[in-house]
């Protein structure tokens, strides 16, 4: 095992393939600084591939008062479907009111608050549902007769990771998945010592940056305190969420958002068109955020809350799939998980002229603007990038993301004009091309005029062709990668197809390293 090492110094290293460090990675370049990011498993395959997939401002941090937060979620929803309309898309909420629950004059207040706070533009505002008519309510307990609808978004969680990377390295970063910091140490001349080992060699690669930036999320306190020898002020608390899929339990595309005796919310999501997502669950986890994985006391807490808002019972065997993660959350010293506030930290330590910056919290929504927080820390470190180069702040809310080139409103046409440049393909088949890879879908279909071309067809549509391109241009190495990470479509395949998908990656990972 021999080290590479570059005599390159970059302005960043960015421990951390998350949706902080890919943000920040797309922002930091985009201003001129030259980046490397590295991430010891997949790209967006931890947290950031197991969360509730949305893109809200938090409608119960409002009674924690957490105003700031929800202001700048709520704005945040609009901008990243603006840049994103292929990833994201509108949903409605539906929020039932149940006596001894939150009184119906609350809901209607913070749901007020809700709509004006954010500077809401595209998404339709609040509404109350009948739901003793019409098909919203079919299902449901008959004593539940009023409800309270209104917009958040949906995001294509491990996509929007995916997309941040990739506008990053088209830019100049460099992007390594699959390897681990195993060390950083100052170097005498200022700035950091990094070593990173590729997991599949074993070879180490040895680089130099003027500043580290920790955004290692669950495991960002171990790189703090025994990668670089740093320790924090601040702490992370670990907090598990965990979801469940079952088939779905309604035909309508509402998602509902059930209020608990015990202060929980749990949402009801319509979920890759035959099931429906349930969740998550909020309680502290002091395990590896690499073995986490969905009790079968969450089960069948999510099981039971849903089963007491609907006519038919959900068990525990109705359950398709579990998926659980680990929350990053800042440790504020809060009793209760749930009420951990999900607003981030940032903390910079300048000493030994090695700048550290250490993120702890955020959520999705907010990723963006996490990004600029820290670009502030990092200017105000660094000054500006060695070249000189310096865009303005605010860049990345006006620029799409990879794919993400058309206005919101024109999603179905862009479906239609793939339609109509590959005839071959469904409208169904077009749709989620174009949900995957917006304007980039002809990207990956190339020259294709028929099917065949594609190569095997694994299963739902998944073909040879796809798989290579999600290889060769997003970082996916195993079936797990590309079936429950890039996508769910795992969901809809059985056992022997999913086998065939491995096989397929393991012998083109075993091509791709005697090739080397």
């Amino acid at each position: 095992m021999s080290d590479r090492a570059s005599d390159h110094l970059y302005d960043l290293a960015i421990i951390g393939g998350g949706i902080n460090g890919c943000g920040i990675a797309r922002d930091a370049v985009g201003r001129g600084y030259s980046t490397y990011l590295c991430e010891q498993g997949d790209m967006g395959g931890a947290t950031s591939s197991s969360s509730t997939k949305l893109l809200h401002g938090g409608l119960r941090y409002l009674e924690h008062y957490e105003f700031r937060l929800v202001r700048e979620a709520l704005i945040e929803r609009e901008v990243l479907w603006n840049i994103a309309p292929h990833i994201v898309r509108p949903l409605r909420f539906v929020l039932p009111h149940s006596k001894g629950m939150r009184p119906a004059w609350l809901l209607r207040l913070g749901l007020f608050i809700y709509d004006h706070l954010g500077g809401r533009k595209l998404l339709p505002g609040t509404a109350r549902v009948n739901l003793k008519t019409g098909p919203i309510g079919a299902g449901l307990r008959a004593d539940l007769k009023l409800g309270f609808e209104y917009s958040d978004c949906w995001v294509e969680d491990n996509r929007l990771v995916i997309l941040n990377a990739i506008d990053a390295e088209e830019r100049g970063a460099t992007i390594r998945a699959r390897h681990r910091c195993t060390s950083a140490k100052p170097h005498p001349e200022g700035g950091w010592t990094v070593t990173t080992r590729d997991l599949d060699t074993g070879r180490d690669e040895v680089i130099r940056a003027r500043m580290v930036i920790n955004a290692a999320g669950p495991w960002a306190n171990d790189v703090a305190r025994t990668v670089a020898q740093r320790p924090p002020k601040g702490r992370v608390r670990q907090v598990q969420g965990s979801h469940i899929v079952v088939p779905k339990l309604y035909d309508h595309d509402r998602c509902f958002i059930f209020q608990n005796d015990d202060g929980r919310i749990v949402f009801t999501i319509p979920y890759e068109e035959k099931f429906t997502l349930i969740g998550t669950t909020d309680r502290d986890y002091p395990g590896d955020p690499a073995d986490v994985a969905a009790s079968s006391e969450e089960i069948s807490y999510l099981c039971k809350l849903v089963s007491g808002y609907f006519k038919r019972p959900v068990s525990v065997s109705d359950v398709v799939w579990t998926y659980s993660g680990v929350r990053p959350l800042y440790d504020d010293g809060s009793s209760d998980a749930q009420k951990a506030t999900r607003d981030y930290v940032l903390e910079v330590d300048t000493s030994e002229k090695a700048p550290i910056l250490s993120v702890f919290g955020g959520k999705i929504t907010t990723y963006r603007r996490l990004a600029e927080s820290a670009m502030e820390r990092i200017d105000s470190c660094l000054k500006a990038p060695q070249n000189g180069a310096k865009l303005a702040p605010g860049w990345t809310g006006t620029t799409s993301l990879p794919g993400g080139e058309f206005d919101p409103p024109a999603f179905e046409a862009e479906v239609r004009k793939l339609q109509s440049r590959y005839g071959f393909l469904s409208i169904n088949e077009a749709r989620r091309l174009v949900r995957f890879y917006g304007t980039r879908a002809p990207n990956m279909l190339g020259l294709a005029k028929k099917r065949s071309d594609l190569g095997t067809d694994f299963g739902a549509g998944l073909t040879a062709c796809e798989i290579d391109y999600m290889r060769h241009h997003e970082w996916a190495h195993t079936a797990q990668d590309i079936l429950f990470h890039r996508s769910k479509l795992g969901l809809r395949l059985s056992p022997s197809q999913i086998d065939a998908i491995a096989h397929y990656m393991e012998g083109a990972q075993t091509t791709t390293r005697q090739s080397a």
